[in-house]
């Protein structure tokens, strides 16, 4: 498949319903809506708020590369940042919208774009954030490219991508590799294929680290901790304790699902 159908698929996929709303049962863009959406989000994954640290950047230039439901972009808009917020889908930017036009918020702009191709200067953001969107890209390369290439000389860029080498990755392949009869099926060609929209990729920390030594940066971070996804938390209480000993055995900072990237434009 090109690089162009596969892009054409994820639009697809994600036009569909934003990451993070397929679950919820209030009426759309109502406050209820919105406020599960969110609620849901933080509880399933409370990490981003350590991570994305939204606070610090208060009259920053800040750009979400996928803003999704808009949930993340709602906290850096009332924060004080001066956000900016892409997504590839209409779907994404609508929900968000209407999300800050229910709370009497303002951005300083949204708009659909291509995280390959981002509509934006050189040097232009104090910060580029992303949260698990750039690794369903058909070129994930060229989305790290072109956040450094906008991203300011002295700016952070935040990003989340998926991890192979984790515990999540391996649940997957056990369901969809092993019981499908595909013992030998590859980690990645099962997250390709049957982890969200098609052509999802996980990659190791080697990978990441190579990519990132193409660019002008500095590495100030990069962890894998253990997440709700890893541990299960939808299952029951012998898979959950189950899972949580495969962590501690494995290691608690390094088999997580979520690899967290914080790099410094030189």
């Amino acid at each position: 498949m090109n690089n162009k159908k596969l892009k054409e698929q994820v639009r697809g996929y994600w036009n569909k319903a934003s990451c993070g709303t397929e679950f919820i049962e209030q009426p759309k863009y109502s406050e209820a809506y919105f406020d599960e959406i969110e609620q849901f989000r933080y509880t399933i994954e409370p990490e981003i708020f350590s991570f994305a640290q939204f606070s610090r950047f208060y009259n920053k230039k800040v750009l979400e590369v996928g803003v999704g439901a808009g949930t993340d972009f709602v906290q850096w808009v009332r924060s004080g940042a001066i956000a900016y917020g892409v997504d590839l889908t209409e779907e994404a930017i609508c929900n968000t919208k209407e999300r800050l036009a229910l709370q009497g918020l303002e951005a300083a702009e949204l708009k659909v774009a291509d995280a390959e191709r981002l509509p934006y200067k050189d040097d232009f953001f104090d910060l580029v954030y992303s949260w698990g969107v750039i690794h369903h890209s058909p070129d994930m390369e060229q989305c790290l490219k072109e956040i450094v290439r906008v991203t300011r000389s002295g700016g952070i860029i935040k990003i989340m991508v998926y991890n192979r080498h984790s515990l999540f990755a391996f649940y997957r392949y056990l369901l969809c590799g092993l019981c499908k009869g595909r013992p030998f099926a590859k980690w990645g060609d099962i997250l390709f294929e049957h982890q969200e929209s098609i052509g999802t990729k996980a990659y190791t920390y080697k990978e990441i680290k190579k990519m990132i030594a193409q660019h002008p940066v500095a590495l100030r971070l990069m962890q894998a901790p253990v997440t709700n996804h890893d541990l299960l938390y939808y299952k029951s209480s012998f898979f959950k304790c189950s899972a949580y000993l495969m962590a501690c055995l494995l290691g608690w900072h390094k088999v997580g699902w979520f690899m967290t990237i914080e790099l410094e434009k030189q």
